[in-house]
């Protein structure tokens, strides 16, 4: 959630508390009932559950941080309780749209696609083709490693061990996990070094020594750059709905799973604190499997 989004929601609760012509509401008699009266008028504009729920979340935030400056005594937002979402199963990218996607890497042809973008100098064509390498790299080691995307820009030099192929990461609530990966990401991996060296022979701005993927300035990537990043190779490969970096860490779930893995591994390898959280990222491929069965067995 962005800073913006959380100041438009703040702004659009402070107007909803103050009718027109009269005073804003006072914090201290905000209750949990002008919460919910919010939260209804949200829904009568036909917002998603979602958005609501988000919204909701903003407003527990906001008031958890008055009562920290002792400006409320309670929390009025946390006795409003959360839509419930439905649970959607994720799309999940085949081994084929995968490897339709990384073969296009290999051949350069996102690169060739870049450089004829506008008028760029040759310096620039050189600069996109070596972030090609880069870019094969994050979507090999990601789909390898079923890494989250703030987990892969968080990778550090001393976070990986490339003699075992290991990686170790600082996953959610600061709990750090090991991960192994396959020949294909390490492949990636050894053409990256090289661009890596040369973007900090000659950086453009403060250069980040620590982190493994940067940007063509020469900082750390962020996610939001992972994202987009993502999010065009999916276009290139005529993948036709939203790629996003969690599908490649779903893929890895179904993937493993298909071929054998078992549950508990995965829920491992992914760093999930509760096995049914990793059974939701893998439905699709439970639900495949279902339909096979009931397909092909004579008691099914």
């Amino acid at each position: 959630m962005t800073i913006q989004a959380y100041e438009q929601t703040i702004r659009e609760f402070s107007e909803f508390i103050t009718p027109p012509g009269t005073p804003t509401l006072p914090l201290e008699q905000i209750d949990h009932r002008v919460i919910r009266e919010y939260v209804s008028w949200n829904y009568d504009r036909a917002r998603e559950k979602a958005t609501v729920a988000r919204k909701l979340a903003t407003l527990r935030t906001f008031f958890k941080y008055c009562m920290r400056e002792n400006l409320i005594r309670q929390n009025p937002a946390r006795l409003v309780s959360t839509p419930k979402l439905a649970k959607r199963v994720p799309n999940v990218v085949t081994v084929d749209e995968m490897g339709a996607m990384l073969d296009q890497l290999l051949t350069g042809v996102p690169a060739q696609a870049q450089a004829r973008r506008g008028n760029r100098t040759p310096r620039e064509e050189e600069e996109a083709r070596l972030l090609v390498k880069r870019d094969r790299a994050i979507l090999e080691l990601m789909y390898a490693s079923g890494l989250r995307v703030s987990e892969l820009t968080g990778l550090d030099i001393g976070s990986i061990d490339r003699q075992g192929k290991m990686l170790r990461v600082l996953g959610k609530g600061s709990k750090e996990r090991v991960i192994p990966y396959g020949s294909k990401a390490q492949e990636a991996l050894e053409a990256y070094w090289p661009v890596r060296s040369k973007i900090l022979a000659h950086p453009k701005s403060k250069p980040d020594h620590e982190a493994i993927f940067l940007n063509h300035r020469g900082g750390r990537l962020t996610p939001r750059a992972v994202h987009s990043m993502v999010r065009k190779y999916g276009r290139l490969a005529n993948i036709d709905w939203n790629l996003h970096p969690h599908s490649l860490r779903h893929a890895f779930a179904t993937h493993l799973l298909a071929d054998g893995a078992d549950l508990r591994a995965i829920q491992e390898l992914l760093g999930h604190a509760n096995l049914s959280t990793t059974q939701r990222y893998t439905q699709a491929s439970i639900e495949q499997l279902m339909a096979i069965y009931d397909k092909a067995h004579p008691h099914a």
